[in-house]
């Protein structure tokens, strides 16, 4: 059986020009069909795990060099606690008034940390158990970002002993009737 454009060459072949028109017709429409437009090169403008400063929390534009932003990828997971981990918890936990709150669900903090180890640009989810979207009790939220944001909880990470360097970090709190029951990742 042969292709739809082997057909079409053997129909053209005694007709020179019109053979000159079919390749100019189906390198339009390959380059037509197959080249983005402008509209799908701009729809991706920025690197994985942006954050858009105008949309953010905490924001004093205090990143010391927002070209050049580490972790965009995954985040710098433990590498960016200060201690480790289990200190970090063990830090919200002490602090953290779950008393006050019978809300349950997930809050998610992205944020950026900069070569100072101070959070900000932060970016809050709220979602059910169910991982739905639902708005949580305001005070709640609001404590966890005071306690999350402060400064002792954080690395300054750099590649040499001169210069930190600013780094993209989130976090994933865990709550049941009011009580954090864990801490992503």
């Amino acid at each position: 059986m042969r292709s739809f454009f082997g057909i079409i060459l053997l129909l053209l072949k005694p007709m020179k020009s019109q053979k000159i028109i079919f390749y100019f017709f189906i390198t339009f429409f390959f380059f037509g069909c197959f080249t983005k437009s402008k509209k799908e090169i701009d729809k991706y403008q920025h690197y994985i795990g942006y954050i858009n400063q105008e949309k953010v929390l905490l924001n004093d534009g205090y990143l010391c060099n927002k070209d050049e932003i580490y972790f965009t990828f995954k985040g710098a997971g433990s590498d960016g606690y200060k201690g480790t981990k289990k200190r970090f918890r063990d830090t919200i936990l002490s602090k953290y008034k779950h008393q006050l709150y019978k809300d349950s669900g997930y809050i998610s903090f992205r944020f950026l940390v900069n070569c100072r180890g101070e959070a900000g640009w932060f970016e809050i989810s709220e979602m059910n158990l169910d991982l739905e979207e639902k708005k949580l009790d305001n005070k709640m939220v609001q404590e966890l970002l005071d306690l999350t944001s402060k400064k002792g909880n954080w690395n300054v990470f750099g590649f040499n002993e001169k210069e930190g360097a600013d780094y993209y970090m989130y976090l994933i709190y865990r709550i049941e009737n009011g009580k954090i029951t864990e801490i992503l990742p």
